[in-house]
């Protein structure tokens, strides 16, 4: 017998498409359902026999395929989901500066000098003076959970004067650094009608990293760090970044303008990934460890097909992710012993629509009384395609020698109370608009955005006696003139 909660998923992205990396570090992923598959294809016999029965079926070819059920949670760096994420995108996350030992210590943080506020870090994407950077996983509470600006920028060795960091001449294994935002100079960041601006001699915004198409959320905690009108301490999209000036739109209405006077405005910043052409690929183990001596299926070059993200009211936020591939092989031998945790449920909890959902943004503004969101999800379908060929060239299994994709197909369906007939307007004139769903948790968050939009279906739904009558909508995206993009993922590593 072998139980369902003895099996155990693990995967690894593939550097090169289709090739599983030399010993392989695995990593193991949270999932409510594991519904993939290797299996043979088999055609029947059209031989004619007189005795009415039937000859054996022919195999033909082996395919590899299925799909995996989830519930979101913040999608780590490094995790498996965050690969899957990439190769449902087609593009890697344009991620901001950061640096992690990752279980060994001091080999890419490699001491912190309390005298100068130094931190010796291994060669990457440089911290730029302005950056805050947020501290994790250090062996000595001084340094542990700091949130720091970068006052002098490095590659390998910024300082952050004023920060209060210890000496630790050997950070530890799980210590990392990761740039979460920015601050300001006193008084420096100004709140306008339509973004933020900066004086002269104060932050650059164009060196920050900074992405159209991504969020940020403006204000930190603490009174000399926000804004002292309190609506204008918000979430808002990057439309354009200047030396001087940065534009943001889908503000609310309590969004005003605001001097700072006083302040050492902090604001955080996200990572991004918008759909791209690169084919991404990750190899999936399933291992069945409940067996005497278990079984593992390896299957290689899966590419994610279909990806889903959505939920309703006073639910979980769940979705899939459905792949296609190419080989897979059975054996009493794992690709990995030791696979990596999945990220641990309590620093990364399941996000939750009603408790956990900021906003649902549609045409920039937040869909509210009498029109408010009963239900949203989004999916990506890259329409991929297995390419089959009469012989693979080097006599191994019958699988696909390749998977080719489509088009990038984004539909979002959006279940509306029938307030009034605004929403509706829109749909019989095939208006165009844009959707974004945030929900945040546990000092993380993520904002799914579509940022253009038609809507093609929609009447009002009258299902019987005692119910509200509800607004199903159905929309496709088109390429945004503005981010030239179709679909925008933001994550948040820190908000506050």
């Amino acid at each position: 017998m072998t139980s369902t909660n003895r099996v155990r998923l693990t995967g690894v992205a593939e550097a090169t498409y289709g090739v599983t990396p030399n010993t392989p570090r695995m990593r193991k992923q949270r999932v409510t359902s594991i519904g993939l598959a290797r299996k043979a294809d088999y055609v029947d016999s059209d031989d004619l026999r007189d005795d009415r029965q039937n000859s054996d079926p022919t195999m033909v070819g082996e395919s590899n395929n299925g799909s995996l059920g989830i519930e979101w949670h913040y999608p780590v760096p490094g995790s498996l989901l965050d690969s899957e994420i990439e190769s449902a995108f087609c593009n890697p996350w344009i991620n901001a500066p950061s640096r992690d030992n990752d279980g060994t210590a001091a080999s890419v943080i490699q001491s912190v000098t309390a005298s100068t506020q130094v931190v010796a870090v291994a060669a990457g994407a440089a911290f730029v003076t302005g950056q805050l950077v947020y501290f994790t996983g250090f062996g000595l509470s001084g340094n542990r959970g700091k949130l720091a600006k970068v006052t002098t920028g490095s590659a390998t060795v910024p300082a952050f004067l004023g920060a209060g960091l210890v000496d630790e001449a050997s950070p530890a294994g799980a210590a990392r650094m990761k740039v979460v935002g920015f601050e300001g100079g006193a008084a420096d960041i100004k709140a306008v009608a339509d973004g933020l601006t900066s004086e002269v001699g104060g932050l650059d915004f164009t060196t920050l990293g900074l992405t159209i198409g991504g969020w940020v959320k403006v204000g930190d905690t603490a009174t000399t760090n926000r804004f002292d009108t309190a609506g204008t301490n918000v979430y808002g999209r990057i439309v354009g970044i200047a030396a001087r000036k940065l534009t943001l739109d889908n503000l609310p209405a309590t969004w005003a303008a605001d001097t700072g006077a006083g302040k050492q405005i902090r604001v955080f910043t996200s990572d991004v990934i918008v759909n791209g052409v690169q084919k991404r690929g990750v190899t999936l183990e399933r291992g069945f460890m409940g067996q005497a001596v278990p079984t593992y299926i390896a299957q290689n070059g899966n590419r994610v097909n279909t990806l889903e993200f959505g939920g309703q009211a006073k639910q979980k936020a769940t979705g899939s992710v459905a792949f296609m591939g190419l080989k897979g092989a059975k054996g009493p031998v794992s690709l990995d012993d030791t696979p990596d945790e999945a990220p641990d449920s309590a620093a990364y909890p399941v996000f939750a629509f009603s408790a956990n959902c900021g906003r649902i943004g549609e045409g920039g503004q937040a869909l509210g009384k009498p029109n408010y969101a009963k239900a949203v999800k989004f999916t990506i379908n890259n329409n991929l395609r297995p390419i089959e060929a009469c012989s693979n060239g080097d006599d191994t299994a019958p699988a696909p020698v390749d998977i080719e994709d489509g088009a990038f197909d984004v539909a979002v369906e959006l279940d509306t109370y029938f307030g009034n007939g605004d929403l509706l307007d829109k749909v019989m004139a095939g208006t165009a608009t844009s959707l974004n769903t945030r929900l945040e948790k546990g000092g993380k968050a993520i904002v799914w955005e579509a940022p253009r939009l038609t809507p093609r279906e929609g009447d009002p739904n009258v299902a019987g006696k005692n119910q509200d009558v509800m607004l199903p909508v159905r929309l496709t995206a088109s390429k945004d003139p503005l981010t030239g993009v179709q679909l925008i993922l933001s994550r948040f590593e820190l908000v506050r």
